[in-house]
Parts: structure tokens; sequence; C-alpha cells
């Protein structure tokens, strides 16, 4: 498919953060943009300030209508006349919307040209020089983290996010239209990272996730060593020492760790006033006191390989390293909604056991002595059924647990799969179930000196309230 035929693009989806950020980059260009998503949320709220036409509600009449009068809207966006019809029209779906859906059968069934979006991610990718970054865990905190670097360091870079940046408050960066490197999340969901084609790449995790796509984890480990085998030729892949299948990885890549001797390290790791201070070495140099604000040794982790991408692609140590420092993270990434002396709240995207360990040991590691109280919303029946012992274990890290129903996402209720599930595994002793209902009644009846809101549904809906909560009590 050549995109420069394509005068029109729908997103089915357009909420979704990967939608949005393409929806972002086509949006400023000479191509009409309007979508459909079943939730008004403060990111489509954003997009439609932007000047995205978004309906809400999958009636055909209602895309119906988007879909109508094309050559009207664009004469009033772009002040010229342009014929549109099917074939400059280009309908993009994320996998969230299923096949059953009203305006998705509609839209097939007349015959107009869907695409996937990463397909699209894939078409866009190969006409710039591409950095993508996969893994399970930390692959949105450092794409973020490389894109943040490179563009403070005055280089022109072109950002796909799976998350919001907080020093863009977006998940989309883009500076003049003069591109000579893409950043890109390349995600696993569905094997959609196979489209991409990358210069460079990162791995930075395989743990076991996704098992509603992949059947097993065997068969997500081979997904990423297909991945692996993408970079071109002349290119190169980083990958975490520590990965169980990096043998059969591309060769030849560079490895990287924070606790075993790899091609590059980082050593010497402290915590002074909550930013954590460390070494970086390899086979060329060895740089002391970086700095990276965000808490925990996995961020260490991202910060290495980040620094080492970026090196690789010529910065140098004092670009790097002030580009590391000026570094505020992620939205939803142990990201800080209050920091006071006698009380913390943190809210974090964890949504696989791995990731709430992590979350909750960075915050035992920085509040040693304060009592943690975490609510948790699970994310997907099939997740919650595939790692409800791993979830339980996790958990039990935290001091009080407030445990709320699962978030369904695209899934359907699978039979004796509910959040009992994992609320029966757990051996914390102060723990409550919660409903979306209840659950500010129930949290006025705790004390926390740290609260922790975990997950990937629609928890962040309680942020403001429990912000406003909190910062009147």
């Amino acid at each position: 498919m050549n995109l420069k035929n394509i005068k029109y693009i729908y997103f089915l989806g357009v909420g979704g953060i990967g939608m949005s950020a393409l929806a972002r980059f086509f949006n400023g260009t000479n191509i009409l943009v309007s979508g459909y998503d079943k939730t008004e949320t403060p990111l489509t709220t954003a997009l439609q300030k932007e000047g995205i036409d978004i309906v809400f509600d999958d009636q055909i009449k209602t895309i119906k209508k988007q879909l109508s009068n094309l050559e009207e809207q664009y004469i009033k966006y772009f002040g010229r006349k342009l014929s549109i019809s099917k074939n400059n029209i280009l309908i993009v779906r994320t996998p969230a919307v299923p096949k059953e859906h009203k305006a998705f059968k509609w839209l097939g069934n007349n015959e107009y040209n869907i695409i996937k979006r990463s397909e699209l991610l894939g078409l866009i990718s190969k006409n710039y020089y591409t950095i993508a970054v996969a893994g399970t865990h930390g692959k949105t905190t450092t794409s973020t983290m490389i894109a943040h670097i490179l563009k403070n360091s005055g280089v022109d870079v072109l950002a796909f996010l799976g998350g919001i940046s907080t020093n863009y408050q977006s998940n989309f960066i883009s500076n003049t239209g003069e591109y000579p490197f893409v950043v890109v999340e390349a995600d696993e969901f569905d094997r959609s990272f196979l489209h991409l084609n990358p210069d460079v790449s990162v791995i930075t995790a395989t743990d076991a996730d996704h098992l509603d796509i992949y059947g097993n984890h065997a068969e997500m480990e081979k997904t990423f060593i297909a991945f692996s085998k993408k970079t071109k030729k002349d290119g190169v892949l980083f990958a975490k020492k520590e990965i169980p299948e990096i043998a059969q990885f591309r060769k030849p890549n560079s490895t990287y760790s924070i606790y075993v001797n790899a091609d590059i390290n980082s050593e010497k790791i402290k915590v002074v006033n909550g930013d954590y201070i460390f070494s970086y070495k390899d086979s060329e140099v060895k740089w002391n006191n970086i700095i990276c604000g965000l808490p925990g040794t996995h961020n260490v982790e991202n910060a290495t390989v980040a620094i080492a991408v970026c090196k690789y692609l010529g910065l140098t140590e004092k670009q790097i390293k002030k580009g590391l420092k000026t570094f505020a993270g992620v939205k939803r990434r142990f990201e800080y909604i209050i920091k006071g002396n006698n009380f913390v709240y943190i809210d974090d995207y964890a949504h696989h056991p791995e990731e709430l360990k992590a979350a909750i040991n960075s915050a035992k590691m920085l509040y040693p002595n304060k009592k943690i109280t975490g609510i948790f919303q699970p994310h997907l029946y099939s997740r919650t059924r595939d790692f409800a012992k791993g979830f339980a274990e996790s958990l039990d890290l935290l001091d009080e647990v407030l445990l709320m129903d699962i978030y369904p996402a695209r899934e359907k209720p699978m039979k004796g799969v509910t959040s009992q599930l994992v609320f029966d595994m757990m051996k914390n002793k102060n723990k409550r179930l919660v409903t979306k209902e209840n659950l500010m009644k129930e949290i006025k009846k705790y004390k926390p000196e740290v609260l922790m809101t975990l997950g990937a549904g629609d928890i962040d809906t309680f942020v403001a309230p429990l912000e406003k909560y909190y910062s009147k009590a």
C-alpha cells in the first residue's frame, strides 16, 4: 500500500493509546482524520480539541454520517477541493475492536480498505530510520526515554509512544518534519511488532503474557525471536542479558544488564534524595554519576539500554546525561499524584505480576517505614486466570490491599474467573474485595501512609476523586 494515495483515514478505536498517536501524526498532514471510540476520555477530548472529529456510538447511521460529504470537509480543513473515494480512504482498526463490532462489519461489507494499527505503523516506519522498543515490561518507559534524550539533544525525532510522556503531555512527539529518526513502541500483542523492520531494536523482557493470543509462553517466545530477526542486516539489537531465549535472538546483538556481566552494564547503583545514581560502561566507555529520577532498579535497567541506544546513534556523554536527568517519566508509570511528608499517592499502570512486583518494591524501597496500601484492578479475565498465583504473590507485598472487579476490556466473562480467584490465593490478611461502586466509600475506612492505584483498566478514573479526597484529608 502507498500512503501517498490516502486522503482520509478513519480510526476505529481512536481513543487507544497507540491509535491516538497515529491519529495525531496524520492530523498534522494533508490527510483528513476522524474516528470512533466507545468511551469518552480525557485523551479523546484532547484529540477533539486538536480538530479530530470523534463519535461515541457504533450505530451505522452515525458512522455513515462521518463518512459523508468528505469532499466538503476537505475544503473546510485544507482550503482546496479534492476528489475522495474508497480508493483513497483508509480504515484503521485496533485489535481491541472485535470482529463482530457493528461498524467494523459494515465497513468490511462495504469494501472499505481496512488495516490494523500495527500495519499502518509498519508502513510509516519504512520511510524513516527506526528505533523499535519491544518487551512485556519496560517498553513504554524505555521508548519514551530514548525519544526524550534525542529531542532534548536537539535531534529531530518522531515518536509513537504507548503512554503519555510527562515532558510533552502527549503520546506523540514531533518536530519540524525532517525526521532522521522515528522511535516506536513495538507491541507484542497480536504479533503486531512483526510488521516492523527496525534499524535499531530493543527487547527488554519476554515474560509470559497475552496467553489468550499465544496459547502458551513458548509460542510467545518464538514470536520475540522472530521480532529480533526483523532488525535490518546493518542494524543492531540490544537485549536484556537475562532473557532465557536470548541465544536464539538475531546475531550479532548487544546484551545489557545491571545484575550480570554483559556487553553493557550499569553498576554502583545508589539512591540519593530519591534519585538513582549509577555508572555506565561498555567496551568503549565508562561514565560515572549518571542521574535517573525515576524510582526502582527496573528503571535503571531501562535507562541503561536507553543510554546504549543514544550512544550508538551518536549522542555525547553530556547530551545523554542531561537528557536522562531531565526525563520526567510517563503518566501512570509510578506517577506521583500527591507527594507530601505524611502522605504519598502513586498511580501505576502495572497489570502483570512482574510489573506489580516492580512498582510495589520501588515504593517499599523509597518508603521503608511507611504503611503501603494498594488498590488493584485486574485487567482481562484470561490474564487473571493465567497469572492468578503471581498476582496473589505480588499483592502480598503490600501492607493492605483493596482488590477490585476484573476490567474485561475486549473479553467476555469466563466461568469461574473473578477477582475472588486471586483474593483466595493471597496470604495477606489485610485484604478486601471492592467494586467500582463502593471503592470511594471503602477507602475512607483506611488510613494509608502510601497509597497506590494499580492496573490498566479504568481504575485511572478514580485518580482525580482520590486526589481530591486526600488533598482535603
